[in-house]
C-alpha cells in the first residue's frame, strides 16, 4: 500500500494479469478506476499508452522520422525526466530491466504530491481511442489489459516510490526498487514537461 493512501492492492504476479480495482475520494481529488500489475520493464522502460492511436501514428510515417528518438528518449528524456514521450504515449524509465510495480490512477482532478516519491514528473498525454495500457515495451496488449478513459488531452504525473521488490523480481538484477505511481486526470491542453521533484542522478544502472 502506499502511503497516504487508504485503498490496498494485492501483488499481480506477471505481466499479463490484472485487477480492476474502483476507488472513492481520498480526500484530495477523486479516483474514479485504477489499475494496479506488475510489468517487464524490458530494457529498462515501460509504457503508458493509447495503442491504438500510437500505433496509427507511427504507421502514418512517424516511425521513419529521421528526427525521431526513439521511445522519445532525448538526452533530457534520460537525464532529467526519466519520461520518453511519442505521440500517444510516454514511456517510464525504470531503476531496473525486471518485473515492476506499477498503480494507474485515473482522477478527477489533480491529486496531492505524494511525500515519499524520490522522483516526481508530469507530462501530457491525449487520449484518442479511449483504450489506455500499461505494458512493457515488448509485449502486445490483451483487450482486456486496457483502462477505459475519456478521450482527450489528460495531465500524466509520473512518482517513483521507493517499495520492496514484488514476488516475482529477479534478485540478480542490479537496481533500485520502486513503485512506478501514474496519476492522471483531464487538461485542458497540451502542457510542457515539468519536473516537479528531480531525484539523483544517476539513478538507474
Amino acid at each position: 500500500m502506499l502511503p497516504g493512501t487508504s485503498e490496498g492492492f494485492s501483488d499481480v504476479p506477471g505481466s499479463g494479469n490484472w485487477i480492476m480495482v474502483l476507488l472513492t475520494s481520498l480526500g484530495v481529488g477523486t479516483v474514479t478506476r485504477a489499475r494496479h500489475a506488475t510489468v517487464f520493464a524490458d530494457y529498462g522502460q515501460f509504457y503508458l499508452q493509447d495503442v491504438e492511436a500510437h500505433n496509427s501514428v507511427m504507421r502514418a510515417g512517424a516511425a521513419m522520422d529521421p528526427a525521431r528518438a526513439a521511445g522519445g528518449w532525448t538526452d533530457d528524456a534520460v537525464r532529467l525526466h526519466r519520461i520518453g514521450l511519442e505521440p500517444h504515449s510516454v514511456s517510464v524509465g525504470a531503476a531496473r530491466s525486471d518485473f515492476v510495480e506499477t498503480i494507474l490512477k485515473i482522477y478527477e482532478t489533480a491529486p496531492a504530491l505524494v511525500a515519499e516519491a524520490e522522483h516526481v514528473v508530469e507530462a501530457s498525454l491525449e487520449v484518442v481511442s479511449g483504450a489506455l495500457f500499461v505494458l512493457g515495451c515488448t509485449e502486445s496488449p490483451e483487450p482486456d489489459q486496457g483502462l477505459q478513459v475519456e478521450p482527450g488531452q489528460h495531465r500524466v504525473r509520473v512518482s517513483y516510490v521507493p517499495a520492496a521488490p514484488p514476488p516475482s523480481s529477479d534478485l540478480d538484477v542490479e537496481g533500485a526498487h520502486f513503485t512506478y505511481l501514474i496519476e492522471m486526470w483531464p487538461s485542458f491542453e497540451a502542457e510542457p514537461v515539468d519536473v516537479l521533484r528531480q531525484g539523483p542522478y544517476p539513478w538507474a544502472n
